[in-house]
C-alpha cells in the first residue's frame, strides 16, 4: 500500500471516485471513471452482501440515507468505496477495522485559545460584521 499515499488515491485507482468533466461551469458527466476492471466489481458484490446483511447496520443505515437521495447504484458504489478506504487505512495502519471510529468526529481541542485578532478574523470570516462599541 506504499504506492498509495492517501486512500482518494486508491478510490481513484480502483476507479471508485466521479469522473471531473466540467468546463465553463457546465458538469458534461458525473459517472464514476473507467478503471478498476477487476476490484470495482469485487468490491461491488462486497458492498451489496454487507448491506443486505443485518450483520453490519452501520453500512445498511448509510446505504439506506444514501439512496433516499441517490439512487440504488450511487449509493452502492459511494459504500464501496467506504469500504475500500477502510481497507486502506486497516493495511497501512495494521490495525482491526472499528466502525465506531470512522463514525465519530473528531472532538475540538481541549486547550483552545484564540487571541482576540484570531477570534474577530474567525467572526468575519464566517461573515459576521463586528461593529466598533463606544466606551
Amino acid at each position: 500500500m506504499s504506492v498509495f499515499e492517501t486512500a482518494k488515491q486508491l478510490t481513484s485507482w480502483a476507479g471508485l471516485t466521479p469522473q471531473n468533466n466540467e468546463s465553463a461551469n457546465k458538469k458534461k458527466t458525473t459517472r464514476i471513471a473507467r478503471a478498476g476492471a477487476f476490484l470495482k466489481p469485487l468490491l461491488v458484490q462486497c458492498t451489496l452482501a454487507a448491506v443486505s446483511s443485518n450483520k453490519y447496520p452501520w453500512l445498511k443505515d448509510k446505504y439506506q440515507s444514501l439512496k433516499k437521495r441517490r439512487d440504488h447504484k450511487k449509493a452502492v458504489i459511494a459504500i464501496a468505496r467506504k469500504l475500500l478506504a477502510a481497507i486502506w487505512n486497516m493495511l497501512v495502519k495494521k490495525e482491526p477495522y472499528n466502525h465506531e471510529l470512522h463514525q465519530k468526529a473528531d472532538p475540538p481541542p481541549q486547550n483552545r485559545v484564540l487571541t482576540p485578532e484570531q477570534a474577530f478574523a474567525l467572526l468575519r470570516k464566517h461573515g459576521y460584521h463586528i461593529a466598533e462599541s463606544a466606551a
